[in-house]
Parts: structure tokens; sequence; C-alpha cells
């Protein structure tokens, strides 16, 4: 406990005094003291309600007998950084979240943590945190934002994204434009559809370091507020029967969140981020061990950008809880690991059926018999791509075409606007890798400018960064090796014919070895020279795609 550490004794007077300073009384510093990391911010939408949440926690704490003290942790709204240098700059600030939040816990030595993230690189950030100090966590996010509706319909980011697309090709004028852009984002909280923020939140809720709704309570719900009081509650919990995160992130529990990954058809982003929590727990996960996953677990959630359904449906139907208790019900996941509720997983879900089964479909029911996510490889990938399946349109799942090169997201979309693209195209972007953009920047303009034009089912996209989980259509990203790493998609030229398998699981460059030898020897590898900062030190120490982009020390 920090009391026998840094309060107890006349050595730790000095200490004392500083605690004195801050107004802590010697009451609450006899009692466990409760880091309680907030990401809030008034930047970012899916952050600006984390201060309420925060004091929900606070109170939670304090009713359950700790001392809760506040600190913060950074934010990037990726879609405010994409398109931009801005998008750079979001991918690494994982490790600096996770790096940030070690160095406050072991310099003032809290003896329990409760995460309060939303948005993309938070969560994973503070799960690899989490696992990395090991001192009893409970995580608690910001909550999903409500669906947007235009024309009658649900709408979410993606849409205002493809909508920009559909503009660009005179399919909409400004008026509808400006509707868009006014009702696809109604409230605070993650973008509504399962796109990365909300495939993170709810994947805590699997892996056991969250409560129930966790991942799908609307933001703007008071259910949320009662949902951060009792995390405040349980970490106490934790803390007084010592449950630590490592108790909880096994290896089990990870192949757990593979499954349900495929089950609920997570962001392609979910494919670095939890091998880098894994990683924090020395655990290894090989990419090739997702097809073995994805083979067995049917996709029974279709929700936005894949489908018609969003966060709130989720939610109502009976949330990640129902989804888990499903998968259980047909021995796809492992009931006995323990959860931060002091309880196996199994006990958790025992009663928490499917409310909307047009929502979360049945077993063997499903939408698709093999899960949302795929790892390609072949002689363009040899380490491996990943692509969200479930938001392909059956018709792409099996193409082949000329590439159209590019050495950047500004040349694409340049392209893609110009309306150049043609039926058929498989538009290469590359220098875009973890070490080669660097940041590897997440690219959904390109992909919702081909949806919004209507191209989605005739243009696929590949590139050695990654996309949005609000991208839809046959969009791989995560290319590995990457080009600046000498990988094969920096020697594809113009007019090379690429075949893409996704239901084999393969991506051939269609050119002779003897060719691609020849071009090794004369193609010349980008790599940026005038980088600064902390993005300079990121592309030193970066790891590729297929490792999680962890950092390498």
């Amino acid at each position: 406990m920090i009391k026998d550490t840094i309060v107890d004794g006349f050595n730790n007077a000095p200490h004392r005094s500083l605690y004195h300073a801050l107004g802590l009384t010697e009451e609450e510093t006899s009692r466990p003291l409760i880091g309680i990391v907030s990401s809030y911010n008034e930047i970012v939408p899916g952050h600006m309600n984390i201060d309420k949440i925060v004091d929900a926690v606070k109170l939670g704490v304090a009713m359950a007998g700790g001392t809760p003290i506040v600190f913060p942790a950074i934010a990037v709204c990726d879609g405010i950084a994409m398109g931009h240098t801005g998008m750079k700059y979001s991918l690494i600030t994982r490790d600096m979240i996770a790096d940030s939040t070690e160095a406050m816990v072991m310099a003032h030595g809290f003896d329990g943590l409760v995460m309060v993230p939303n948005c993309d690189k938070n969560v994973p950030g503070l799960l690899m945190a989490a696992a990395r100090l090991n001192i009893p966590t409970v995580f608690v996010s910001g909550g999903p934002m409500l669906a947007g509706r235009v024309e009658g319909k649900k709408r979410s980011l993606s849409a205002m994204f493809e909508a920009t697309g559909a503009y660009a090709a005179g399919k909409i004028d400004d008026e509808k434009l400006r509707e868009f852009e006014c009702k696809t984002c109604p409230t605070c909280g993650s973008c509504s559809g399962m796109y990365t923020a909300n495939s993170m939140n709810c994947l805590t809720e699997v892996l056991g370091m969250g409560l129930k709704g966790n991942g799908t309570i609307p933001a703007v719900y008071s259910a949320r507020i009662e949902l951060a009081k009792h995390a405040g509650m349980q970490v106490m919990e934790c803390v007084r029967k010592n449950i630590r995160p490592r108790d909880i992130l096994t290896a089990e529990a990870f192949d757990n969140a593979l499954a349900a990954d495929m089950a609920i058809g997570c962001s392609t982003n979910s494919m670095l981020h939890i091998p880098a929590i894994a990683n924090e727990c020395g655990l290894k996960i090989d990419l090739s061990h997702v097809n073995e996953i994805s083979e067995k677990t049917p996709n029974i959630c279709h929700l936005a950008p894949a489908g018609p359904t969003y966060m709130e449906d989720l939610n109502e139907a009976g949330g990640i809880w129902a989804v888990l208790h499903e998968l259980l019900e047909a021995g796809l996941i492992n009931g006995d690991v323990m959860t931060v509720t002091g309880k196996t997983l199994k006990e958790n879900v025992a009663s928490c059926g499917v409310l909307d089964p047009e929502v979360i479909r049945p077993i063997d029911n499903p939408f698709t018999k093999t899960g949302g996510l795929a790892v390609l490889k072949g002689n363009l990938a040899p380490d491996g791509c990943v692509v969200k399946r479930s938001a392909v349109a059956p018709e792409m799942l099996v193409h082949e075409g000329p590439a159209r090169v590019f050495d950047s997201e500004e040349e694409a979309i340049s392209f893609i606007y110009s309306g150049k693209v043609q039926k058929g195209d498989v538009i290469v972007i590359r220098y875009e890798g973890p070490a080669g953009g660097p940041g590897m920047r997440e690219m959904l303009s390109p992909t919702s400018a081909i949806a919004g034009m209507g191209l989605d089912k005739d243009v696929a996209l590949i590139t050695d960064g990654r996309f949005s989980g609000a991208t839809r259509g046959a969009s791989i990203g995560h290319i590995s090796p990457e080009a600046v790493s000498g990988g094969m998609i920096a020697y594809v030229n113009d007019g090379d014919m690429i075949a893409i398998d996704i239901p084999n699981y393969s991506i051939t460059l269609k050119v002779s070895d003897d060719e691609l030898q020849e071009r090794k020897k004369t193609t010349e590898i980008k790599r940026k020279t005038n980088l600064t900062g902390c993005i300079k030190r990121y592309a030193a120490m970066v790891s590729s795609a297929d490792k999680g982009a962890i950092i390498n020390v």
C-alpha cells in the first residue's frame, strides 16, 4: 500500500507535507490512493463529457473507502486529424499515453487506477499502461455518440465523409452536404459506428477490464454516470482482493478478444492494438492465428459502416455481454477467465441473453459464417495485411485489377477527386507505414471518396498505412513489410495486376520474380529526411504493422 512506502514513518514527513499542500487530510492519506486517469479535453468530441465521468468515478471511489486523485492523459480526435499531417501524430500518441501514465503512477505510487479513455489511441494506450504497471485497474469509457439522422435514416461520421465524396462527384449539392455536416454527429461521444474507439471499448469488456456496458452505453445516458460510479467502487474491490491486470489479461483472454472481434466486426486497427497490449503482458499474437479464429467464429453483428445498426442499437440488444453469452454457449470463447468484477466471464454473462436478434444474430443464423476481419498474405504482403471483410461487398471479395500507385495519401486523394479512377482499379498508397509515414496514417478520406462516388463495389485500395474503422469496401491496410523497409509494395508499378482473394486469404502482385528482382536494383526507397521531435524518434524505433507497430527498445 502507498501508506507503507510514501506516507508512514518519520522519513516520509516531506511527502506528507506535500500531501498537506494538496489539502489532503490524514484520513484521506490513510486510505488507498486511487489514480483516475482522465483523458478529458475540449477538442475531442468523444472526450468533452469525460469530466462528468471522472466526477462520478471520484464519488464511487470515495463511497467505497478510497481517496481519488485525478491526473490527465492526452487524446487526439482521429476525425479532426484525418487527411492532413495531423494524422501522423495519432498512432504515436498510443505509446505517449502509455509512457506518461507509467511515469505518473511510478512517481506517485498509486494503489489502484481507474482509466477513463474514449477515443482511438486512448483505450489501447491505457490498456498497455495497465498491463505494464500491473496494479488493480478498472476501465470506464466516455461512451459512444448517438447516431445522427439525415433523410430519416440513422447516420454516422462515415456517412459524412462519404457525402464529401458524393459532393465531389456531383451527386449531391451544397445544401445536402451542409445537412450531413450539421446532423451526422449530434452528441458528444465516440463516433456512433463500430469504428476503432468503440471497437476497443467493447473489447475492453471482453478482456475483462471494464464493467458491463462500458463499450455500448451512450455517452449522453445517465446510465453511464452510474457505470462510472460502479467503476470507482469496483476498483476498491480489486485493491482489497489484489486483482491485477495480468491476472485478467491472459492468453485465453486475448483469444476471447479476437473471437469477439470477429463476431462484432471491429475496426482493422484492433489488429494493431491487441498485439501491442498483449506484448505488454509478455505475450505474442501471430497474425496467422487471427484467421484460425475467424474461420470458426461467425460474424453476428453488422454495425456501421458494415450495416445499418449503431452502438445505441447494440446496447439495446443486450450489449457486449449478450454477444459473449452467445459465443460462450457455442463454445467459441473461454468462460473461465478472471475479470475486474472478481468473477469469471462465464459468471458475468450467465443471464445476459440477446434482446434483439436482428442486431445480434443467433450463431446459427449469422451475417457470415466467418469473422469480420481477415489477414491476407502473398508476395505483396509476405508478413500479412488486414481487411474488414464484413464491410466488403460480396462482389469485391475476389478482385483482380491494375494498380494505380501513389507515394502519399495526398497524391491518391487528388487522383480520386479528379474523377480519373476507373472501375476495376486497385489504388496503391505506399510510404504511409509506421516508419515510412511516419505514423501510419489512418485514411478515411480516400476510402470514403471512393464509396461516396459509388465505386466501393468496383475499386480496391491497398496501403502500408491503415484505414479507419469507419471505412467500408475492399480497403486492405497494414501491408507488411512496408515500403520504407523494402517491402514489395515499394516495387509496384502503374498497371501491374494485383489479385485479391479474401475468402482464401491471399493477395498477389502478378509480376515475375525476375522482374521484381530487377526493380529492386533500380528503385530507390524513399525515406523522409526532414523529421524532427517525437515523430523522428517514433520513425527510428517503431516495429512493422504485423507486430502491432510497437516501440522497439
